[in-house]
């Protein structure tokens, strides 16, 4: 059985302008042990070629990390199959609002020594201590707490976009590169609450 696309740029382009059905983006990660990355891969693979479902995702030991395209009338099927694994069980979900069926030409699976490239020692990351999850009213009123730090953990390309007043804002071009810097000129605030954002939390949970 073939596990991964054999089609050329110009023939997934012609599938996906030929298709009649509209379709659903959504993102999603988790930090969890995966004990054999490349057989969850080929399993996770072929269930989600039969749903038709394209998008890139990476696997590794440490989790999952994915970006993907879902069509609208397998949506169903897709949640069901994600809470037959007990690794993707209950998995957070973030639709796009907006979907003009061609974020993803085919479906990529990629097994990864990690699903964000941190620079880290494996042992020195422990997915289940990490910080605490916030609503968007809950950070933004910390946020405006005087004994509260605030970073912003996005490459320096994307918080040039736009980012939140007072935000500590490393100049770098890569996590790798962020987390060290941060560490460093953290170490002077360790008694003052540390508030991380990023785009879609997989940076600010490994911060954490």
């Amino acid at each position: 059985m073939i596990l991964h696309n054999r089609l050329g740029r110009e023939q997934l382009i012609v599938r996906i302008n030929s298709e009649t059905f509209k379709r659903k983006t959504v993102s999603f990660y988790r930090y969890i042990r995966i004990s054999d990355p490349q057989l969850f891969r080929d399993e996770l693979y072929m269930a989600l070629e039969s749903l038709g479902c394209y998008g890139r995702i990476y696997v590794a030991h440490e989790g999952i990390n994915a970006q993907m395209s879902i069509p609208e009338h397998h949506v169903d099927e897709f949640l069901n199959l994600l809470d037959s694994r007990s690794e993707l069980k209950n998995m957070p979900l973030k639709w796009a609002v907006e979907d003009d069926r061609k974020s993803f030409l085919k479906l990529k699976i990629k097994v990864r020594r990690k699903i964000v490239a941190d620079g880290l020692e494996d042992e020195v990351f422990d997915g289940t201590d990490v910080g605490t999850h916030l609503s968007p009213v809950e950070f933004h009123e910390l946020s405006a707490s005087d004994d509260v730090i605030v970073v912003d953990m996005r490459n320096n390309y994307e918080s040039e976009v736009g980012y939140f007043k007072n935000a500590i804002r490393p100049d770098v071009f890569t996590f790798r590169d962020e987390v060290e810097m941060v560490v460093a000129q953290l170490q002077d605030q360790k008694d003052k609450k540390i508030l991380l954002y990023c785009t879609g939390g997989v940076r600010c949970e490994k911060a954490s």
